[in-house]
């Protein structure tokens, strides 16, 4: 496998900062408490550790509204602090990738500040500001994600200025040459201290239509979200977003080993063009059909044969369970099949993105609507679209507010956590966690599961299976994604064999000779003979 580099043959795991680790009490998770937990992502098998933002801000959208893109908010710690997590990481083999909040900033930046201070300010042109309508109104009919018009008059300099997302969150003009130079300065900054790559925040986004035109109506609206109401055609996904991320790749590729994420929620078709062209986009446009489609074998297993058909020459897969913007896998599938889902993740070929306490089945937590603290959800109540209960705290142990801290937890904890928790599953066969670090162990020793080629074995109803090859080891994944007993059958590949790992321990060693049986919400990883 030394032809691979490190993400390639990695797993990346994400920590939602504010609900890792609380070391100091305040019952906000911090950087002293994710370094004294790093035994535990040395123990489970991932290889870098993914942050989502650290850096000071006002938090109206908690660390994605930044005011300082080389500073450490005091509430996550230090400067110092943020080194001592590099080095522990390091010394464990895990690496540490950063948050890069690239399209808008907080309107408590100092940029925005001196932005919005007068029409003949040298940083005017690094925010995007237009006149108003001919009525006075919004310069177009342009939504933002968080509900309402994504425009907001300044009554000061008597313009409007665009945010995509929350009104606070104004975005940056991408076209401005002095914008692009700082912000890749940044990307230097933090890679000079030993980051070892960037998660690119909503990264089709970047780039808007020059001439602003109104966005069409979406004759398929379903009233799911009012963002929907129009089809952003002239807001996201612009051709001119390739010469962004072609700059930032440019930087990446100036140090060693360095990897560039980027957040695209975009069709298939549309995902794969981020990936650039000769090697000038992002290494790994994130993928989250695991996400979006319906938890289906048959169109799982369609999903997954489309984006393997249509990767670019060279390029290399990803695979995305759960994240802080979504529910949890446990809560959208239920428990049984989570376990399931943990073993598709991490034997389909690509890098894997595993997101903390997904590890121990966690689930989201229900809270109430009025008690959202998500500005999302409180800016469209009624749409059910909080994101609150999928990044509540980790679930350490079973004793007070699960170890995760000394105080008051800044969100409510799962009413189960005194026994899915880590302590309590740590060495237990069978436990999830125990199932995830035998899968990563597998995977790491096993170049057909880590590298090895993939290929679509077919089968019928409820099962979905694959086979992995490398290095003369070949490997059959069969997936039983129901809740009745079933079968497979491939006269082509013989399936001689024994099954290495089952989600459920006692099938494990098993010989297979013809068919494999699969009891319900099972999965298996055969090598055959």
């Amino acid at each position: 496998m030394s032809k691979y580099l490190w993400w390639q043959k990695g797993v990346i795991y994400q920590i939602y900062p504010r609900s890792f680790m609380d070391a100091d009490g305040d019952g906000v998770g911090d950087l002293r408490g994710i370094t004294a937990r790093l035994d535990h992502l040395q123990q489970l098998g991932v290889d870098a550790i993914w942050l989502s933002p650290i850096y000071p801000s006002p938090m109206n959208d908690f660390g994605y509204d930044v005011a300082d893109y080389t500073a450490i908010h005091p509430m996550f710690g230090t400067m110092a602090d943020f080194d001592r997590l590099i080095e522990g990481a390091r010394a464990r083999g895990v690496r540490v990738l950063l948050d890069l909040v690239a399209n808008h900033t907080s309107d408590e930046h100092p940029w925005f500040k001196e932005s919005r201070s007068s029409r003949a300010s040298l940083k005017r042109d690094w925010y995007v500001w237009r006149e108003p309508a001919p009525d006075g109104g919004p310069p177009n009919n342009w939504l933002s994600e968080f509900g309402g018009s994504a425009w907001e008059w300044d009554v000061k300099t008597r313009q409007y200025y665009l945010h995509t997302f929350h009104r606070t969150q104004p975005d940056l003009n991408w076209r401005t040459p002095d914008v692009q130079e700082t912000m890749l300065d940044v990307m230097r900054f933090w890679f000079d201290r030993g980051v070892a790559g960037f998660r690119v925040d909503v990264m089709w986004h970047l780039i808007k239509d020059e001439q602003f035109r109104n966005n069409p109506l979406n004759p398929d609206y379903d009233g799911s979200h009012p963002y929907r109401r129009l089809i952003p055609l002239y807001q996201e996904d612009r051709p001119e977003v390739a010469d962004v991320i072609a700059m930032m790749r440019a930087v990446a590729d100036e140090y060693d080993d360095r990897v560039l994420l980027g957040e695209i929620y975009l069709p298939l078709e549309r995902l794969l063009a981020y990936y650039g062209r000769d090697g000038r986009g992002a290494h790994l446009p994130s993928n989250f059909q695991l996400v979006t489609t319906p938890w289906s074998a048959r169109q799982l297993a369609d999903v997954i044969d489309a984006y393997e058909r249509a990767l670019p020459r060279g390029s290399w897969p990803n695979w995305v369970l759960s994240n802080h913007d979504v529910p949890r896998i446990a809560s959208r599938i239920g428990p049984e099949q989570a376990r399931v889902a943990a073993m598709l993740l991490l034997t389909l070929r690509g890098t894997p993105n595993l997101y903390y306490g997904d590890e121990i089945g966690m689930t989201d937590v229900a809270i109430p609507e009025e008690c959202m603290q998500d500005p999302k959800a409180r800016s469209m109540p009624g749409f059910g679209l909080g994101r609150d209960g999928s990044r509540t705290p980790m679930q350490w142990t079973a004793g007070p507010h699960a170890g995760f801290t000394s105080g008051e937890p800044w969100l409510p904890l799962a009413d189960d956590f005194a026994r899915v928790n880590v302590e309590v599953q740590s060495g237990v066969d069978g436990s999830m966690l125990t199932l995830h670090q035998r899968l990563l162990a597998l995977r790491r020793s096993e170049p057909a599961l880590c590298t090895g080629s993939y290929a679509p074995v077919p089968a019928t109803g409820d099962v979905l299976a694959y086979l992995r090859e490398a290095e003369g080891r070949r490997f059959l994944v069969a997936l039983n994604l129901g809740g009745a007993r079933a079968t497979l059958t491939a006269p082509a590949l013989g399936l001689v064999g024994e099954v290495v790992e089952s989600t459920h321990p006692r099938r494990r060693r098993r010989a297979v000779d013809g068919a494999v049986e699969l009891d319900p919400n099972e999965g298996v990883v055969v090598l055959l003979a």
